[in-house]
């Protein structure tokens, strides 16, 4: 990697600046914005060891970092503002923090505790960065003072979300890393973490109840010889109070830490949320609420039954020391057997009442044959036969809630199916569990329709959650687990980020070719995807070639007319007008527009999509005045449909302001292009790509009716905008 200096002709490697477990971390130079960063690269293995399970491990954990981390906006933890992947290495690019982690403050102090007011500003810091991330459902899961860092404004910040799970995502670390690999420090593990129990946000408390009294102490709670002992003391041992290690602590303090170092997590503070008031009544004079923390009781057979994965553990390196603790005699030999779990109850399946089924049926072959605004209607009517005769949460009623919201998204109304799958969502949850198929199902389906109304960043946290559900429960390989790898990417390239989308698109195209078939339906959404996003990047002719070949293959398989084939045909249409071959496109989109309207009539949307093709390519060809009739048409039929402020209707608003220009009526182009770049930045914020190009639109229009500084100003805006890191705009 050092050899290379230069990542994707982008990051310039400066000098070495940390190196760990995981791999190296670089200061670099960010060529394209002139800015220095910090470049974390994994560490590259030879040839043999790459093959390896570990490898493989390694690489599945890092990719896992840089997702969850980029997701996460919050002044308390390190900014992500790009990876990929250069000369076979995965790297990581962070904002660079001058400033020293607080293993390395309390190596500078000799040992010593830090002063008790810096105590109270970290831990108040900590307090409301952990507070943001958990209410992200992201839990870090290796909390330690290295991973902490102090910058010289004061400002705390965590850092290496490496092994961070996200909330739901129960049991997947253990997936990935594989039997016998414990995730953690030894120092800074929960209980329930040393048992392979469940872990949700009150882990990280008790690591930063840890970390809170090494900085206070200048030890950590259990500072003992070697990893048995450690974990034993975590287990079954009172901590001291870190009053009694240091007098001039104040009451409060003591309290919040013995608080959050308590046994049983049902006793520590219920949030880090909560842990921020406490610590802010303590220090501003109240007394925070008492709350004891339990001691398990002590094992009664002599020797504490430990984790398999605990065996030959070393207690690696704890804040403060000079150098790594020496490898321990394996002393820990007994498996720590978890309690066996009572399986959940089953929903008795109770027959529904015939009229419901036969509804059910009917409804179904409405579906089939494309009669959504019918077929949802009749799921209604079932969903309500068998709320009355089954119970709201039960899941065959759950079962026509969905069908609703699937039926309602078909007909364009999707902030009305975004409530039907978000009922769905909760109710499966509280029946079958947060990770049963049914319940990820209604999730995927919610974040698919925020997408749809223009919330990318909701439906990317979704996503990532539906996503580690998905991987540990069915495999990376299962279909559905492909599905939502492809709904994924779909969702990062409408947040802009379209070259990892094209990249990730290609790779569930080629795992759904090798799983399920390269002609399989599914494998040909991938390959539409990645069309897409060329285009996108402006790679058309290979844009064409693949619509090309997905239209030819569904025509094969499916039939000339099939909406599917007829989707892939548009695209083929978009493809032929951006190389300038308008006058095919304008053939195709004749066609295309005949047998929209044949199988669905004149004001279905995929109709109205049509015909805005045909528009667009009569704009190209010089014919305004047509053009700008089908643009009024196209819009007219979206606003009733979707609503003013759906994105494909605030295209088909561009689109008419686009043909007001030309026909020199730029007054009311003006009109239209605000109106769109207003609803952008209220939609998907002032910084995303899409009202940028809005806003770029806007100034244009400004220039040709003569208002040149308003023109200017509005320029300026766009570029401080486009100047933010993604991470920032996101």
């Amino acid at each position: 990697m050092a050899e290379t200096r230069l990542l994707q002709g982008r990051y310039r490697l400066l000098d070495l600046i940390g190196r760990g477990g995981m791999g190296e971390v670089w200061r670099a130079r960010d060529e394209s914005l002139g800015r220095q960063v910090a470049v974390k690269c994994l560490k590259p293995m030879g040839p043999q060891a790459q093959k390896g399970t570990l490898a493989r491990g390694l690489q599945e954990r890092f990719k896992r970092e840089a997702r969850v981390a980029a997701a996460l906006q919050h002044h308390g933890v390190t900014v992500v503002h790009d990876f990929g992947e250069a000369d076979g290495v995965l790297f990581l690019v962070m904002e660079l923090l001058e400033g020293r982690n607080l293993s390395q403050l309390l190596e500078d102090n000799q040992g010593s505790p830090l002063p008790v007011a810096d105590v109270e500003e970290i831990a108040v810091q900590l307090a409301a960065a952990l507070a943001y991330t958990h209410e992200q459902s992201v839990v870090h899961r290796d909390l330690k003072p290295a991973n902490i860092v102090r910058c010289q404004d004061g400002t705390v910040k965590i850092c290496d979300f490496g092994i961070a799970r996200l909330g739901h995502d129960i049991g997947f670390t253990a997936k990935i890393t594989g039997t016998g690999i414990a995730m953690g420090t030894p120092h800074y593990m929960s209980p329930e973490q040393i048992g392979g129990g469940h872990l949700d946000e009150r882990s990280d408390l008790y690591s930063l109840g840890c970390v809170l009294y090494e900085i206070a102490t200048g030890a950590p709670p259990f500072d003992l010889g070697d990893t048995w002992s450690i974990l034993v003391g975590h287990r079954d041992n009172a901590p001291e109070p870190p009053r009694e290690r240091r007098g001039e602590l104040p009451d409060y303090l003591d309290e919040v830490v013995l608080a959050l170092l308590a046994k049983d997590p049902e006793h520590r503070p219920e949030s880090a949320r909560e842990l921020a008031r406490r610590l802010a009544a303590g220090r501003a004079g109240g007394q925070p609420l008492r709350h004891a923390a339990r001691t398990a009781p002590a094992s009664t057979t002599g020797e504490l039954p430990l984790p398999a994965w605990a065996q030959s553990m070393t207690a690696g390196r704890k804040a403060g020391t000079a150098g790594d603790r020496g490898a321990v005699t394996p002393a820990l030999t007994r498996h720590w057997v978890a309690a066996g779990r009572e399986p959940s109850e089953r929903v008795p399946r109770q027959a529904p009442p015939a009229g419901a089924e036969a509804l059910r049926t009917e409804a179904l072959r409405a579906a089939e044959e494309g009669r959504w605004t019918e077929a949802c209607e009749l799921h209604r009517k079932v969903m309500a036969e068998r709320g009355r005769a089954l119970g709201p949460d039960h899941p065959e009623t759950l079962t026509s809630r969905y069908e609703v919201g699937y039926a309602l998204a078909r007909v364009g109304r999707d902030t009305q199916a975004l409530q039907e799958y978000e009922q769905v969502a909760a109710a499966r949850e509280r029946v079958l569990g947060a990770l049963h198929p049914e319940t990820l199902g209604a999730r995927q389906e919610t974040a698919y329709v925020l997408g749809r109304l223009g919330r990318h960043t909701e439906a990317h946290r979704l996503y990532l959650i539906v996503l580690a559900g998905r991987e540990q429960t069915l495999g990376p390989d299962h279909p559905d687990t492909l599905r939502c790898r492809h709904d994924f990417a779909f969702n990062l390239g409408r947040m802009g980020q379209v070259e990892e989308a094209c990249r990730l698109a290609a790779e569930v195209a080629e795992q759904r070719a090798r799983v399920l078939g390269p002609l399989h339906q599914d494998t040909l959404v991938s390959r539409y995807e990645v069309g897409y996003a060329l285009g996108r990047l402006g790679r058309w002719a290979e844009a064409l070639e693949v619509y090309g070949f997905v239209a030819e293959a569904r025509g094969r398989a499916l039939g000339p007319t099939h909406p599917e084939t007829l989707a892939a045909r548009y695209e083929v249409g978009i493809g032929l007008g951006r190389l300038g071959r308008s006058e095919e496109a304008l053939h195709l989109y004749r066609e295309l527009l005949a047998d929209r309207t044949r199988i669905g009539g004149p004001e279905d949307l995929e109709t109205l999509r049509a015909r805005h093709g045909l528009g667009v390519n009569l704009g190209r060809l010089g014919r305004w005045d047509e053009a700008l009739a089908e643009a009024e048409h196209v819009l007219a039929g979206r606003e009733r449909a979707l609503g003013p402020d759906h994105p494909d209707t605030l295209v088909a608003r561009r689109e008419a302001a686009v043909c007001l220009g030309w026909l020199g009526r730029w007054p009311q182009a003006l009109t239209a292009y605000r109106g769109v770049a207003d609803s952008r930045a209220r939609i998907l914020g002032p910084a995303h790509p899409d009202t940028l190009a809005a806003r770029e639109d806007e100034a244009r229009c400004l220039e040709q009716l003569g208002r040149p500084q308003e023109a200017e100003a509005l320029h300026r805006q766009i570029a401080v905008l486009r100047a933010r890191p993604a991470s920032v705009q996101s």
